[in-house]
């Protein structure tokens, strides 16, 4: 493991304090689920107002204003890439009728795990979601979202830094861009396909229980058009942007949004019901996640030698598993924090060499904040969004509990073992 300890002299947070970040984690887990109505009405008071008991922590207590600077220009740059992919993604729509077959249903899906590393994860899945709906309408059930949110919303996006919010978080500290690619294309080929097999077959025993006047409609009535192609160039411009530095990146991130905005045809946004709702939720969670984690890794990475997490298969299991039950964007810094062993995390300079000597662990870490952000509704933002829209298109989509015990722990759990097994069991 690649220790360094905290620069002498400056106060550490009581342990006490990793209690509003995890206060905060567990109402974006139950409150939707428990009191939906209240947690609509009231999100942003409750994480504004934890962020700031945290922030007044720092400043009041223990003296120190510097790391709750750095957090609020990574939550910036953070919302800048969010937002901008939003408005990008949404400017853009897929008209499709008629029914897709089997294999053109697979070649979907593996098109749009490819896109979400360019769209980002949110971005594939607004702007994929409803042509998916539309090309299975006469058939939809609950394993097409299903497979959706494992492909498109998660695992997809575990190529750039562009494509998950965790891997962007990391590219903010200091892992290089393509690292990613280079280090994990792999195990994201063999989960994209092993999870395309599963699907063929349930689609295939599916479409064949399709009436024929449905089964033959595909054969003449498929007819796409793409509208707003004009955002794909701009999508492009958001890709480059990541290689600019702070500061010019996020302005050019903030100018493609406009740029789109101001493109879009009233008649596109209608097609795709587009609001700024989701990108408003996620910008008020987000800033009471981004302060109140401050004590949570700064606690963590001190006791990074007590977690007894040894090898990079016991790194990866840990990783995704609070990331599966939480939200997997602070649990993978907060796992790379105690990998990297503490400093805040801060220190982008040495970020390479940690790179170089235990790419393993961040492989691990990375790989399960990505792909165990699939196993509930609340892994990761796009999952929620996804299954609002569906039952929106009255699609019946699986409750939170039949999501887990019948769908992602019987499937996901024995590809994520295969994984282990085959690139962390040195």
């Amino acid at each position: 493991m690649f220790l360094a300890t905290f620069a002498e002299g400056l106060a550490s947070p009581s342990p006490w304090m990793v209690g509003p970040f995890c206060l905060l984690l567990l109402l974006i887990a139950g409150a939707p689920v428990a009191f939906n109505r209240l947690w609509e009405k009231y999100h942003a008071v409750v994480a504004v107002g934890l962020g700031l008991f945290t922030a007044g922590y720092y400043i009041f207590w223990l003296d120190r204003i510097e790391p709750l600077i750095h957090a609020l220009r990574e939550y910036f740059s953070f919302l800048a890439l969010i937002g901008s992919l939003f408005v990008v993604s949404g400017g853009i729509v897929i008209r499709v009728r008629g029914e897709a077959t089997p294999a053109e249903n697979c070649l979907f899906l593996f098109v749009g795990s490819l896109l979400a590393n360019v769209f980002g994860t949110t971005g594939a899945s607004m702007l994929l979601i409803r042509p998916w709906i539309r090309m299975n309408k006469y058939r939809v059930t609950g394993f097409h979202v299903v497979f959706f949110i494992f492909l498109v919303s998660n695992i997809g996006g575990g190529l750039t830094p562009i494509g998950d919010p965790p891997l962007f978080l990391g590219f903010l500290k200091g892992v290089p861009f393509w690292w990613p690619l280079q280090a994990c294309w792999k195990p994201w080929l063999l989960s994209v396909m092993l999870l395309l097999g599963l699907f063929y077959v349930l689609d295939r025993r599916n479409f064949k229980r399709a009436p024929v006047e449905v089964r033959e409609r595909q054969t003449h009535e498929e007819h796409w058009r793409i509208e707003g192609l004009r955002n794909v160039f701009l999508s492009g411009v958001l890709l480059g942007a990541m290689f600019l530095p702070f500061g010019w990146r996020e302005l050019v991130m903030i100018g493609c949004a406009v740029l789109a905005w101001k493109w879009t045809a009233r008649g596109i946004h209608e097609a795709n019901h587009f609001d700024f709702a989701p990108v408003k939720e996620v910008g008020w969670l987000f800033v009471g996640i981004f302060l109140t984690m401050l004590p949570a890794l700064e606690v963590l990475g001190m006791s990074a030698s007590r977690l007894g997490l040894q090898t990079p298969g016991q790194w990866f299991w840990a990783t995704g598993i609070l990331s599966g039950l939480l939200d997997n964007a602070p649990t993978y810094l907060a796992f790379l924090a105690a990998a990297f062993g503490g400093r805040g995390l801060h220190l982008d300079t040495q970020m390479p060499e940690f790179v170089s000597q235990h790419g393993d662990l961040l492989r691990a870490i990375s790989l399960g904040a990505v792909f165990f952000g699939a196993i509930t509704y609340v892994g990761n933002g796009p999952n929620l969004m996804v299954k609002r829209i569906a039952e929106q298109r009255k699609v019946n989509s699986p409750s939170f509990l039949d999501y887990v015990w019948k769908y992602s722990l019987p499937i996901l759990l024995p590809l994520f073992a295969l994984i282990s097994h085959f690139f962390f069991s040195r």
